[in-house]
């Protein structure tokens, strides 16, 4: 059962932002300075530009195939069941991760208010979000808007009277721990940028996600980077070195001293919108990832029950809670290394997954947004990325190292008995080796993608070039043999004389060239009888012989009777528009068989008609 659209731009902008603007500004800076110094600033600078990497190779994953599950969607479509399960359970968890990183900050603040422990606060509000998320993706969308607005107003209100606080001398020396140290930090503090990965996972419920998510994940990113950077700057420039180090609330200590108590209550308030924003969007996003698996049958397909009643994946969303209270038990430090840990190597992945899907040349990846300056981006971030899992040390290798034999055990165990998935990588493997090796299983999933991504409704003309027959040749011919070999093919289906059909045929030429351009033609003609229409589509790569031209590669045989004039009309004018796409002669020379040829018509742009029309 698919999720409904329900997502707009401001919706998206703000669960992003949200779900990066928390604890990654409320309570990290205080440990990250401690690593890097003043050198904190550029730490979440040099995370975010390698984030942005990351960014342009999940937007254009995600316009090509908005799917609930993001990354581990397009992974296991990349690289394979193995690689994908791995990825979609990292992310999971991941995302879990931060989220309960999130809840714990959220109840840090709290206790200032209500004198109880913090772990029986941080679970009362993993179970309230749950229960927001189970009635519906709307609610928490809709909440996340007010939380965000209310936030970011905060802020910009810290910013406006931090400035003119700033002590110049709190910033030198710059890098006391040395330039490796701003490193190191930046991998730390990486998982402050995790909130991009979210939209990834929900790009199944965003309305028209190929313009929605470029315009929303850029916006947010660009906004949350500015703020990470300005409101740094400003708590290391109005607090001493010593208390920022010890401070786990650096952002509301830097407004208390030059807002005294009502700028530290303030910030306490939008540190609390910021972390309900996170768990909110954490909840929301990470469920769609055991949604996705099951979906797959990678793990138990329980987890993909979508309820009737709020048409939400409640089993998911119920399993994501449960994981995240046991999170909530976890030493802090650990919990951060670990969520950074496992969102940079999702970023890696979606790197390697870009340069796979673009190499294999699979036929209908589509993206609706195309990453600039390929591959240089996808490799900037793939070996950045894998430097800054290297800066931080032991620990994150380690770490990585035992979530990814994890995440293969639960495949091998599991998922591989039940997968037949196909991967962008054996088409890959096909084009270099044996095309034989790779069938038609991800060209027909991304198909039906695209034409429920472009909202694309069947009409007539559709239905017909389903059903109608294919001819693909590889050497030159003459039109008198094509038109011949067309007749024989037609008169079999439409039970008309074979001799008649190619006197018709000859006589449409005569009178004047059906070639349209120098590499395509419409031979179409009148026949007897009622309700009769069909098409024959011939593709030859050698070229066909017409007298107007030597070189057509795209012959479109339209065949009906009288009075199905007004249709004729339109099949002409539907291939008339599909054709005139710059990219239509390149994607029909570059198809790898009929069912190719075929598809290459089917997304190909144009206007539907409806039955009414």
């Amino acid at each position: 059962m698919s999720l409904k659209k329900q997502l707009n731009l401001l919706d998206v902008f703000c669960l992003a932002t949200g779900a990066m603007i928390s604890s990654g500004l409320f309570i990290l800076p205080g440990l990250a300075h401690a690593r890097a110094g003043t050198g904190v600033i550029l730490s979440y600078i040099i995370a975010g530009i390698l984030a942005m990497t990351g960014m342009l190779s999940v937007i254009e994953l995600s316009t090509a195939m908005p799917r609930a599950g993001g990354d581990y969607f397009y992974i296991t479509r990349s690289m394979g069941p193995a690689v994908g399960t791995v990825a979609g359970l990292l992310s999971w968890l991941a995302l879990t991760l931060k989220s309960a990183f999130a809840l714990i900050g959220m109840a840090a603040f709290t206790t200032r208010l209500i004198p109880v422990d913090i772990h029986i606060i941080a679970i009362l509000l993993c179970l309230i979000f749950m229960f927001i998320n189970i009635i519906g993706v709307q609610a928490a969308s809709r909440i996340q808007v007010i939380l965000v607005v209310g936030l970011l107003c905060l802020i910009g209100v810290f910013l406006f009277r931090g400035f003119e606080h700033v002590n110049i001398h709190n910033l030198v020396p710059f890098a006391p721990h040395g330039v490796t140290a701003i490193f190191s930090t930046a991998g730390f503090v990486f998982v402050s940028y995790g909130g991009l990965l979210k939209i990834a996972s929900i790009a199944e419920e965003i309305k028209d996600p190929g313009t929605t998510i470029p315009r929303a994940m850029t916006i947010s990113l660009f906004v949350v980077i500015m703020a990470y950077a300005l409101v740094i700057f400003i708590a290391v420039g109005t607090l001493e070195t010593a208390h920022l180090n010890q401070s786990i609330t650096p952002i509301s200590d830097s407004a208390a001293s030059f807002m005294a108590g009502g700028g530290r209550l303030a910030l306490d308030i939008a540190a609390i919108l910021a972390f309900i924003t996170t768990a909110n969007a954490g909840i929301l996003s990470a469920s769609r990832y055991p949604l996705a698996l099951g979906r797959d049958e990678m793990i138990p397909s329980v987890f993909k029950t979508v309820g009737k009643r709020f048409n939400t994946p409640h089993v998911a969303i119920l399993a994501t809670g449960i994981v995240m209270i046991f999170f909530l038990l976890l030493r802090l430090e650990i919990l951060i290394e670990a969520a950074s840990t496992v969102l940079i190597l999702s970023y890696m992945l979606s790197s390697l997954s870009i340069i796979i899907l673009r190499e294999s040349r699979v036929e209908n990846y589509r993206p609706k947004f195309k990453s600039p300056l390929y591959p240089w981006p996808q490799l900037l971030g793939f070996f950045g990325f894998a430097f800054l899992i290297f800066e931080m040390g032991m620990e994150a290798i380690g770490i990585s190292m035992i979530l990814i034999v994890a995440g293969f055990f639960a495949y091998w165990f599991y998922g591989r008995i039940r997968s037949t998935r196909e991967s962008a990588l054996l088409h890959l493997v096909a084009r270099i080796t044996a095309k034989e090796l790779s069938t038609r299983g991800l060209e027909s999933e991304l198909k039906d993608i695209i034409q429920e991504r472009d909202e694309i409704t069947k009409d007539r003309f559709d239905q017909l070039v389903e059903n109608c027959i294919v001819i693909d040749k590889d050497e030159r011919v003459s039109m008198e043999a094509l038109f011949q070999e067309a007749a024989q093919v037609l008169s079999e289906r439409m039970h008309l004389d074979k001799k008649d059909l190619f006197d018709l045929l000859v006589a449409r030429e005569q009178e004047s060239s059906t070639v349209i351009t120098p590499s395509l033609a419409i031979p179409h003609i009148i026949v007897s009888g009622k309700h009769v229409f069909d098409i024959l589509i011939v593709r030859c790569i050698d070229g066909i012989s017409f007298p107007e031209s030597n070189d057509v590669k795209a012959v479109f045989f339209l065949v009906g009777s009288k009075d199905e004039r007004n249709f004729h009309l339109r099949a002409l004018s539907s291939i008339a528009q599909i054709v005139q796409n710059p990219r239509f002669e390149k994607r029909w020379m570059a198809a790898r068989n009929t069912e190719s040829l075929r598809d290459v018509i089917l997304l190909g742009e144009r206007k539907r008609y409806t039955h009414s029309e």
